[in-house]
């Protein structure tokens, strides 16, 4: 739904989230797609008390379909960062869509030759390195193919991932074209061997053990971000029964916030079929929200995990804050998140790009 003056209007009577706190009600004006300053003639749209924030940002989902954007959307999440892929056809599709959550994309991951994702139908033809040599041409085809940024599957010394001088070139290879590696690590060993190799972004929490605290000293200068998807970890624990090491995952969470790395809200979200678990597209952010609040980040802390921090991280300059020529990708909230961090899920309305998208139907409404 547009306003009488296309894209032009401004919200009225809202309270603005600016990355610390909730402010007093202020009005805030859509140009087209961006934010405004002056709109002078334009639709008032009456907030009503709520609380605007930024459209949220999934720094960790699996696209399966084209149309999985406009579930996210409906959910608030605004952008999403899929964090590997083989259907190129589905990237292209969901990157042309528009009045919906945006994309990037990793496009095919790098793994190594006997790890668990060597498993998986397709992957050994155009994913698997063999050594350091097969590093510049690799990167050089996810360039060629559109990848936003790489991602490299590491396993603890040993698990059949790549080795440690084959990450190392990935980083060099990727570095040299401006992009950053993601790299999956799930056990302390591939901790070590993401943070040694350079990588800018490591991917989930380790369950079952914790994190060395002279890794996580290595982590803190905030060079490196971090993404626990704690939906997932959570998920897959209960999935086989062993609940109890989710602690864990929680634990090396807030340990690594509280040292002051850079921690980033991914939820993992996919529908790839063999996985343990399968967390719900959207729905699944704000779940993420509250595990982070659960281990002891704030609620402010969890909201920049999702808004501003990722935007800042992955070189999106036009999105995350709500400040004029920022990108208009807003969500109105009933509740105050500061204050009860399962209030984004109340969601009012959303709008992505200045063009709004309804929101989810409530459960069981």
């Amino acid at each position: 739904m547009q306003g009488a003056s296309g894209n032009r209007f401004v919200l009225s009577n809202v309270r603005v989230f600016d990355g610390r706190i909730v402010g007093e009600p202020t009005s805030v004006a859509i140009d087209g797609s961006v934010i405004g300053g002056d709109v002078g003639g334009a639709e008032i749209i009456d907030g009503a008390g709520g609380v605007l924030v930024p459209g949220f940002i999934d720094a960790h989902v699996h696209l399966d379909a084209a149309e999985s954007l406009d579930v996210l959307a409906a959910h608030g999440v605004t952008t999403v960062l899929d964090m590997g892929t083989l259907q190129a056809d589905v990237v292209a599709s969901a990157r042309a869509r528009a009045g919906t959550a945006s994309l990037y994309s990793a496009g095919v991951p790098i793994i190594g030759s006997a790890g668990v994702h060597a498993q998986v139908p397709g992957v050994e033809t155009v994913a698997v390195i063999h050594g350091p040599e097969d590093a510049e041409a690799m990167v050089a085809r996810r360039v060629a193919d559109g990848s936003d940024y790489i991602k490299l599957i590491l396993e603890a010394p040993g698990d059949g991932g790549p080795d440690a001088r084959s990450a190392k070139a990935v980083v060099a290879a990727a570095h040299a074209r401006g992009l950053q590696v993601v790299a999956h690590v799930t056990t302390p060993g591939a901790y070590a061997m993401g943070i040694d190799a350079g990588v800018d972004v490591l991917t989930h929490v380790p369950m079952g053990a914790r994190v060395p605290d002279s890794d996580i000293e290595r982590l803190a200068g905030g060079r490196h971000a971090v993404v626990p998807t704690l939906t997932m970890m959570q998920g897959c624990a209960e999935t086989f029964g062993f609940g109890g090491i989710f602690e864990d995952a929680l634990a090396n969470a807030v340990a690594l916030w509280s040292a002051g790395a850079t921690v980033l809200a991914g939820t993992d979200a996919n529908a790839t079929p063999g996985l343990p678990f399968h967390p719900p597209l959207g729905a699944s952010l704000h779940h993420e929200l509250e595990l982070l609040v659960r281990a002891g980040v704030s609620t402010a802390a969890a909201l920049e995990a999702a808004t501003v921090l990722p935007a800042r991280q992955f070189g999106l300059t036009d999105r995350g804050r709500i400040a004029p020529g920022m990108r208009a990708d807003l969500v109105l909230l009933d509740g105050d998140p500061i204050a009860d961090i399962r209030a984004t899920r109340a969601i009012r309305r959303i709008w992505c790009g200045g063009i709004e998208h309804a929101p989810a139907a409530p459960p069981h409404s």
